[in-house]
């Protein structure tokens, strides 16, 4: 959808441009999402629990306007966002506040030490047989209703304040460079295959398997008498740093150290970058990993000093356009062999303890597959481009390969691309085609619930995307203006030394 259309389609941005409105305004809100001691810890194919607490997770939202209509930018301390949450969410959006559900982006951090939003939903195999009923609810990780409830809720509540709350402003745009704390996690070995973490120290390592992105964006946004109102970071890891209890995880580092370092309590929208191969683990590292605080503080704190940098040296604009276009893709799911789907049967009525947890667990998840190919043998996955200047970001509902997120950097025609994944749904991995040749491997490729969709689903999003930024007109990265014409050197300069 175009951005014309989409103004078609908006009764609040028609009304703001017949009103004659052109200043370019934004509004920061947050709400509190932390989950209960005893929900579940999300982020693995079986059952674990909270039972301390580190940090407040939140719901974070940014709203922006450039006279003729409004993009809302909304990051989650969450390891996923479902698709039918954020559906449920766009439509009181726009109901409450007037904000069109394809200008909604709402990412999740990917925080492993976050509240229970996956990975198996709500009622979601209520329709199978008693033992998948079984292996779903009682042997897998589980969203909580009630939970996933107050998410929404958060979400809604936080974007309408944040639109409430819109003042004049000045918006920037930057990026930095932090290349000491992510690595991507597969790697060649001598055999001729790609492993996950095959362990620091492994004498059959080769070399990585992949790249990473070292960019740290940021988007900086100011009032009129200079009040930091708030910022947008991008930067692709893995929110599995876990520092001890339910926490942001590095991402409550990163708020931490800007805030402190601007003297501001501005909210920080944090949206996560194409990182579904790269973690804060360097398996060629020589050294002990640092322990889990002192990790998350690390990362945290490095890519958040990063952004600081690039904060102050921001040069703000205030004649930007925003723009908001979504498609929807349908992709196939790769369908199981069915004697493996019974081998898979035959595993999971044995004792873990018998064939091995991974092996149980793996065969777990190609029966939990197999009944939801059943049900949907395609996958929804949404791409959308929202523009902010001279910034876009591509979002996609994977937890997508590095590469990928290079690959929409290379041809994007803004000056500033955000790839922002884990946004708007969550179909699990998306690898490279290459990842999936016998060359490839690695624990992303597996068939899983979670993890499914076709080899070519990751270059299909792409290509998805830059077609929507390409569809868009970028602004030009506001800058310091021109220095006056040269009318003669300083006079207390322009002398000869004296010696006498």
């Amino acid at each position: 959808m175009t951005r014309r259309h989409l103004l078609q389609l908006a009764p609040a941005a028609a009304l703001a441009q017949a009103r004659g409105e052109s200043v370019f305004k934004a509004g920061f809100a947050e709400r509190d999402i932390t989950p209960d001691i005893g929900m579940e810890q999300p982020g693995g194919y079986s059952k674990v629990f909270h039972r301390s607490f580190h940090d407040a997770c939140k719901v974070r939202a940014a709203v922006f306007d450039d006279g003729r209509m409004r993009v809302a930018l909304v990051g989650i301390d969450a390891l996923m966002v479902p698709r039918r949450l954020v559906l449920d969410a766009r439509q009181q959006i726009v109901e409450r506040c007037g904000i069109l559900p394809a200008a909604v982006l709402i990412g999740a951090s990917h925080s492993h030490s976050s509240g229970p939003t996956g990975m198996v939903q709500p009622r979601e195999y209520d329709d199978e047989d008693p033992f998948v009923r079984q292996l779903a609810y009682e042997k897998s990780s589980c969203a909580d209703a009630g939970y996933l409830d107050r998410v929404r809720s958060e979400i809604v509540t936080a974007v309408c304040h944040a639109d409430s709350m819109r003042v004049e402003a000045r918006c920037g745009f930057g990026s930095g460079t932090e290349n000491q704390v992510a690595y991507n996690r597969r790697l060649r070995m001598k055999n001729g295959e790609t492993w996950s973490h095959p362990h620091a120290g492994n004498p059959d390592i080769i070399g990585y398997a992949g790249p990473v992105d070292p960019q740290v964006g940021v988007v900086g946004v100011w009032d009129r008498q200079g009040r930091l109102l708030g910022s947008i970071v991008n930067y692709a890891c893995h929110a599995t740093t876990n520092p001890g209890g339910i926490s942001a995880n590095w991402i409550y580092y990163l708020e931490k150290t800007i805030r402190g370092a601007i003297a501001s309590d501005a909210p920080v929208v944090f949206l996560q970058g194409a990182c579904g191969d790269v973690t804060q683990v360097d398996n060629l590292s020589p050294y002990a990993t640092p322990a889990a605080e002192q990790w998350a503080l690390l990362v945290g704190g490095r890519v958040g000093a990063e952004a600081v940098k690039v904060l102050l040296a921001m040069e703000p604009g205030t004649a930007l356009e925003v723009a908001a276009a979504a498609k929807v893709l349908r992709i196939q799911r790769r369908v199981p062999d069915p004697a493996r789907v019974r081998g898979a049967r035959e595993t999971v009525r044995k004792d873990p303890k018998e064939v091995g947890t991974t092996e149980w667990t793996f065969a777990k998840e190609t029966v939990l597959l197999d009944a939801l190919i059943r049900r949907e043998p395609y996958a929804e996955a949404e791409v959308q481009a929202l523009q902010v200047g001279p910034a876009v970001f591509i979002s996609n509902p994977a937890e997508l390969f590095c590469q990928f997120g290079l690959d929409l950097k290379k041809g994007s025609p803004f000056p500033m691309t955000f790839p922002v994944e884990l946004a708007n749904g969550c179909v699990g991995y998306v690898p490279t085609e290459e990842a999936f040749s016998k060359h490839g491997g690695g624990y992303e490729t597996r068939l899983t619930s979670y993890s499914n969709l076709e080899p070519a689903a990751g270059s299909r999003m792409v290509a998805a995307g830059l077609e929507l930024a390409r569809a868009m007109k970028p602004d030009a990265i506001p800058t310091r203006p021109k220095a006056p014409p040269f009318r003669g050197p300083w006079e207390y300069g322009n002398v000869p030394p004296q010696l006498r």
